[in-house]
C-alpha cells in the first residue's frame, strides 16, 4: 500500500507535466512531419501553463522539448523527401512536401536559398509557410543531411524561442493560465494569417 500512499502525494502540477511534455513532444513531431497541426501554437499555449507553474526549469523543458521535437521532426521529413528524390517513383512524403511549396514560393526559396545558403533555412521556420518551399529547394539543390541538419538546428532553436515568447506574453498578461492560452493561440493564428493576407493585397490589381 505504500505505492498508493506515494501516488496520493504526488501534486497535479507533477502529474501534468509527466503527461504533458511528452504530448508536447509527440504533437510536434507529428506537427513537423504532417504540417496540418498548428504546432506554434502549441508551443505559445504549454509557456502559458509553465509561466503559471511553481515548479524550476518549467518554461526551460518547453523549450527544450519543443525544439527537440521540431528537429528531430524536419530532420525525419527531409530524409524521407531525400528518399523520394531518389526514387523512380517518388513518395507520398515528396509528393506532400510538394503540395504545399506553390511554384512562385518555391522559385523565390530557391533564389534566396542560392544567394543567402543556410540563413534562409534558418528563417524559413519563423515565417509561415515558409519551412516546407525551403526544404523543397533544398532537397532540390541536393543538400547533404549533414548539411540541411546544421542549418535547421539553429533554425528549430530560434522558432521554439519565438513562440515561447508570445506563450510568455500571454501567460504575463494574464492571472488565469486559459486566458493567457487563449491570448497566445490567437496571437500565433494571427501572425500565421497576415503574410497570406498581405500577399493577396500586394497581388490585388489597382483600382
Amino acid at each position: 500500500m505504500s505505492w498508493l500512499a506515494a501516488a496520493s502525494t504526488v501534486s497535479p502540477e507533477a502529474t501534468q507535466q509527466a503527461i504533458g511534455y511528452p504530448t508536447l513532444f509527440l504533437l510536434v513531431l507529428v506537427g513537423a512531419l504532417v504540417p496540418v497541426v498548428p504546432t506554434g501554437a502549441l508551443v505559445s499555449s504549454a509557456a502559458v501553463v509553465a509561466f503559471h507553474q511553481t515548479a524550476p526549469f518549467s518554461l526551460a523543458l518547453v523549450f527544450v522539448t519543443a525544439s527537440l521535437a521540431a528537429f528531430l521532426g524536419d530532420v525525419s521529413l527531409y530524409w524521407l523527401g531525400r528518399r523520394g528524390m531518389g526514387s523512380k517513383n517518388g513518395s507520398r512524403w515528396l509528393e506532400a512536401i510538394r503540395a504545399r511549396a506553390p511554384e512562385d514560393r518555391l522559385a523565390q526559396a530557391q533564389s534566396k536559398l542560392a544567394e543567402h545558403g543556410v540563413a534562409v533555412l534558418v528563417l524559413s521556420r519563423l515565417v509561415p509557410a515558409g519551412r516546407l518551399p525551403v526544404m523543397l529547394a533544398c532537397l532540390l539543390a541536393k543538400w547533404p543531411m549533414r548539411r540541411f541538419a546544421r542549418g535547421n538546428l539553429p533554425a528549430c532553436l530560434a522558432w521554439a524561442v519565438t513562440y515561447q515568447l508570445i506563450g510568455i506574453l500571454g501567460g504575463s498578461l494574464f492571472s488565469e493560465p486559459w486566458e493567457g492560452v487563449v491570448a497566445a493561440v490567437a496571437l500565433t493564428l494571427l501572425l500565421s494569417v497576415l503574410p497570406g493576407v498581405w500577399r493577396r493585397l500586394r497581388q490585388r490589381p489597382a483600382g
